[in-house]
């Protein structure tokens, strides 16, 4: 379930709506906040299922004339560290400029009659701000099979601060709509913010 709007008190009603924990999310959201405007903001509720246990967690997407705001929540069962079921709730303030990549992927049914404005059937929305990266190694090789000399390795570095998938059959398409619309106003935010740093 995703709800994306541009008001802080659409922000609000869109947490709680999600039903989790929505004082616990709404207060680690609003702190982050602060007394900043909301430009645009998606909060996204996703169920997993872990051995024989059934697990929520929320993530809040806030963006802001100067930042994007994260913020993740999570239940926990009781385990060694607490003996009643607990939830974790964190949030990051990136600074627009930082953000490196607004990455969008679409998966669209039937590419060769596909009519523009169509909605794609799912929406894997990825984001970059250089927190986490992924480095994927490999030892590095020539052209010659006889040569047994070390070469090094090669490797890509690759982004992986945020990714967020959501599906038309999974989500609803309400849920795809707004997190396209989330993905351009970040999108917008950011080419704006690079343009005037310049």
């Amino acid at each position: 379930m995703a709800k994306t709007g541009t008001t802080t008190q659409g922000l609000r009603a869109a947490i709680e709506r999600s039903g989790y924990y929505p004082a616990l999310v709404a207060e680690a959201v609003e702190a982050a906040v602060g007394g900043e405007p909301v430009v645009s903001y998606l909060v996204h509720q996703e169920t997993t299922f872990d051995s024989n246990e059934v697990r929520r967690h929320v993530t809040v997407l806030v963006l802001t004339g100067t930042r994007f705001i994260v913020s993740h929540t999570d239940e926990q069962a009781a385990d060694g560290t607490s003996p009643s079921p607990y939830a974790t709730t964190s949030t990051e303030s990136v600074k627009l400029e930082r953000i490196s990549s607004v990455v969008l992927s679409r998966v669209v049914a039937n590419p060769e009659s596909y009519t523009p404005g169509t909605l794609p059937r799912e929406v894997v929305l990825n984001i970059g701000w250089g927190a986490v990266s992924r480095i994927d190694l490999e030892p590095a090789a020539c052209g010659d099979p006889n040569c047994d000399a070390d070469h090094g390795y090669t490797g890509s570095s690759t982004a992986d601060d945020l990714s967020l998938r959501v599906s038309e059959a999974g989500d609803g398409p309400d849920t795809v709509r707004q997190t396209l619309a989330f993905a351009q106003a970040l999108s917008e935010a950011t080419a704006a913010t690079a343009a005037t740093t310049r």
